[in-house]
């Protein structure tokens, strides 16, 4: 892999949108600010650099996350890979060429050199599988870039459903003596078969998101 990543420290610049692709899967966007300061000597002072503004991308159980937890102006610290695009805009808009710097995040966080911030472990989410014949290129399913300034929406304009996760406590298991009613030991040893797919599920769909898959 020749990815550039690259880590930024700024502020959040607009808000965060939040959109769910055809198949399914959770994507926001945002602008990041970034300013450094410098000592300047000859006014014995901190003064402002100039900002460069960068396009932050980020799918599925992190996009969900930013969503829940970015507001403007909060001080962030985003890891990513670099992406720098260029193009130019339609006849009818001027026929500009256009350079844009885009971060696809694999982490998201406050700056807490700037203030405090409160850990919520979040449940796992439901693992949308891609129909038979769909591909998985995100382009196509988001349509041309939004950071040029074209005005294309993208492919949803609803926002994810919040899933619900399922507990074991939810799970009908019979009782142990079998007199559950009707199935007996089959009942049992099916539901407990159920419960065991049901655990297995959470914590394959867990470990994805930890590793960071964010394949859309």
């Amino acid at each position: 892999m020749n990815d550039t990543m690259v880590t930024l420290v700024g502020n959040a610049a607009t808000a965060v949108e939040h959109r769910t692709t055809p198949t399914g899967v959770p994507v926001v966007r945002f602008r990041l600010a970034a300013t450094p300061r410098r000592w300047d000597r000859a006014r014995e002072r901190w003064t402002d650099g100039d900002t460069s503004f960068f396009t932050v991308k980020a799918w599925r159980a992190l996009a969900d996350h930013v969503a829940a937890s970015v507001t403007v102006g909060e001080p962030l610290l985003v890891q990513g890979r670099l992406r720098v695009r260029e193009g130019e805009q339609p006849a009818d808009r001027g026929g500009q060429r256009w350079i844009a710097a885009e971060v696809e995040a694999v982490a998201i966080g406050h700056d807490l050199t700037r203030g405090t911030a409160a850990f919520r472990r979040a449940s796992p989410r439901p693992r949308v599988e891609p129909q038979p014949g769909e591909g998985v290129a995100r382009g196509s399913e988001l349509g041309p870039d939004w950071s040029t300034g074209g005005g294309v929406a993208w492919g949803k304009a609803e926002s994810p459903p919040t899933p619900t996760p399922t507990s074991m406590s939810e799970t009908s298991t019979p009782a142990a003596d079998g007199s559950g009613g009707g199935g007996g030991g089959d009942a049992a040893e099916a539901a407990a078969r159920a419960a065991d797919g049901a655990v297995a599920g959470a914590v394959a769909a867990e470990k994805e998101e930890l590793e960071g898959v964010a394949v859309g």
